[in-house]
């Protein structure tokens, strides 16, 4: 309970942050940019200023305005000094441009062939006459016309003669909506409006029509009532629904939270008010408070979204902390039950490790015994060859036995070329018959070392080598498509040639009685292993093939073999990661054996 007190109370805590946090950032996002504008437009009305207020002055320093003054009788002097008026006003770019002797009466001014000349008024009522006159420098004032009503700014400055006595003033008025006329402003998301209020309050330049002319003023009397009166003749001035909330947190002091009603409509807006230089106006931007609002629920979003995050990663920690506790109190019961059984388990290793080691022993065992089976069967087929070997060692030794005989006789002779010829071909003899021994030896020794890349002709020649010592070979055409190139593969080089040994003698086996008798042997590329290709003329193979290559599996009698070669072969061939496959020729009599090896490349 009291934790679920505490998270509705943070909750809280973090959403008034927020809202509070949100407000602070919507309103000085919007104090930000009406002060942007107001400086803006500040500079604008400075720039205005700047460029008329010393019009008056340089005007004043003309001569015709200082004779039209002393001589207001002559008819040609004020006449040039009204064309003189005309010349400046469109030099100036002013509204109009008129002279007033010290009484206040125009007696020159640019329209004066008019019907609405300013020749004849008299103005000493207006402020900007009687402030040129007291002060004798120039002088800014806003009002609308007495007789045009348009809203304007006259700026004024007294005449004098050369000794600096006051003669007059001249004036200068420059309509409103010059101002009005520069009043775009780039647009904003907030699209704030601005008022311009002289300094009773009344709003004479406005962004929003239904404002103009308007009393924002707070106090009313009879001083205030007459300096209106006298800058807004005859203009009806209603007052706004215009109050002050109060001001945003964190914001300046002239940045106020105000509610403006219209036509019984009321919107809260944040005003911003500045002076502006020279004159006694003021702007005032007001920005409407919505994005406010937004503001605040974005910040309300985000904090919500941290609260959640945070209560969601105390959540986890708590749950972590709670689980690795009863994960520290599972452990202590699980060291408690090892500690039970690793007795058990010792025990149980030990027995394992004994029965282990005991396979081990028979698998040694069982290869050894394959080794030695092997091995027996290649003697097996060394003496089932021993028979043609000595016919191939008798005939080289009987033509050795003449070759010496002879030599005997030539030496007595003196014939030393025969001699040299006939030892000469005992040499050679005795070199053929130790490359047969040679490779009687080689197939008779155990292989050693794991597989290899070897290439596949060689087994092959060696092979045919060891047959055709045989003389049961003689009379049989083999056929051997040996190709130019290497053929490697993956292999034993002696192993593969007991395999070759085994498929070319059953072969030559099988061609007995037959005539014609011939063997095919080539190899043939599938792109990932090599087919080397046994085939012969002769009875074929029983009808179950498989069965060939079983143990002791034969079709001839005893004393042509036990059975074994054919699966000793197989076993050879796919310990190497090959197989042998064998079967009848589909087109005439005779078998065909298949020996698959892996391709290698030579430099593997």
């Amino acid at each position: 309970m009291p934790q679920r007190f505490s998270v509705v109370a943070l909750l809280v805590i973090t959403l008034l942050s927020s809202w509070m946090l949100g407000g602070w950032y919507g309103y000085r996002q919007l104090e930000s940019e009406a002060l942007q504008e107001a400086f803006r437009y500040r500079q604008l009305v400075a720039n205005e200023l700047n460029r008329y207020l010393p019009v008056p002055a340089l005007i004043a320093e003309h001569p015709l305005l200082a004779d039209a003054l002393k001589q207001p009788d002559d008819s040609i002097t004020v006449l040039r000094a009204n064309e003189q008026m005309q010349r400046m006003a469109t030099i100036v770019g002013g509204s109009d441009i008129y002279l007033m002797d010290l009484s206040g009466l125009t007696i020159a001014a640019n329209n004066f062939g008019q019907p609405d000349t300013f020749v004849g008024n008299n103005y000493a009522f207006r402020p900007y006459f009687s402030e040129a006159v007291r002060t004798g420098q120039a002088v800014a004032y806003f009002a609308l016309g007495s007789r045009s009503l348009e809203r304007g700014l006259y700026f004024t400055h007294s005449v004098r003669d050369q000794r600096g006595n006051m003669l007059g003033v001249v004036a200068i008025k420059v309509l409103v909506h010059e101002l009005e006329s520069q009043w775009h402003r780039p647009e904003s998301p907030q699209q704030a409006e601005m008022v311009v209020l002289d300094g009773d309050g009344i709003s004479f330049l406005s962004s929003r029509s239904q404002w103009l002319y308007r009393d924002f003023g707070t106090v009313n009397d009879g001083e205030r009532a007459d300096r209106v009166h006298q800058r807004y003749p005859e203009r009806a001035l209603p007052p706004i629904d215009f109050s002050v909330i109060g001001q945003p947190w964190g914001l300046a002091e002239h940045s106020l939270r105000v509610r403006l009603g219209e036509s019984g409509k009321a919107e809260n807006y944040l005003a911003v008010q500045a002076d502006l230089p020279r004159l006694d106006w003021s702007l005032m931007v007001l920005t409407a408070t919505r994005p406010v609002l937004w503001a605040r629920a974005g910040f309300l979003a985000g904090g919500l979204a941290l609260f959640l995050a945070g209560f969601l990663t105390w959540l986890y920690l708590r749950e972590r902390y709670r689980r690795e506790r009863e994960l520290a109190l599972r452990g202590e019961q699980l060291e408690r039950r090892v500690a039970q059984r690793t007795a058990d388990l010792k025990r149980s290793n030990d027995q394992l490790l004994g029965e282990i080691q005991e396979r081990e022993r028979a698998q040694t065992e069982l290869r050894e015994t394959q080794h030695e089976l092997i091995q027996a069967a290649k003697l097996a087929v060394l003496g089932q060859m021993s028979a043609g070997l000595n016919h191939e060692i008798n005939q080289p030794l009987t033509a050795i036995q003449g070759y010496a005989r002879n030599s005997r006789m030539f030496l007595k002779r003196g014939s030393t070329d025969m001699v040299d010829a006939n030892l000469g071909e005992i040499v050679s003899l005795c070199d053929k018959m130790a490359e047969l021994i040679r490779q009687f030896k080689v197939f008779a020794r155990k292989s050693e070392g794991p597989p290899s890349v070897v290439d596949l002709r060689l087994a092959v020649d060696g092979a045919l080598k060891i047959i055709r010592a045989q003389h049961s070979s003689s009379g049989i055409e083999i056929h051997w498509c040996r190709p130019e190139y290497p053929v490697m593969c993956h292999g034993d080089l002696i192993r593969i040639e007991q395999v070759m040994v085994n498929l070319i003698a059953n072969a030559v086996q099988a061609l007995e009685d037959r005539d014609q008798p011939w063997i095919d042997i080539r190899i043939v590329d599938d792109g990932e292993y090599w087919h080397c290709r046994v085939r012969d003329n002769g009875h074929g193979l029983p009808g179950n093939t498989e069965q060939v290559f079983e143990p002791f599996f034969t079709t001839r009698s005893v004393k042509q073999g036990l059975g074994l070669g054919l699966s000793i072969s197989r076993q050879i061939v796919e310990a190497l990661g090959g197989s042998l496959i064998g079967l009848n020729r589909d087109d005439g009599p005779g078998a065909e054996f298949v020996l698959k090896l892996k391709q290698r490349r030579a430099d593997e």
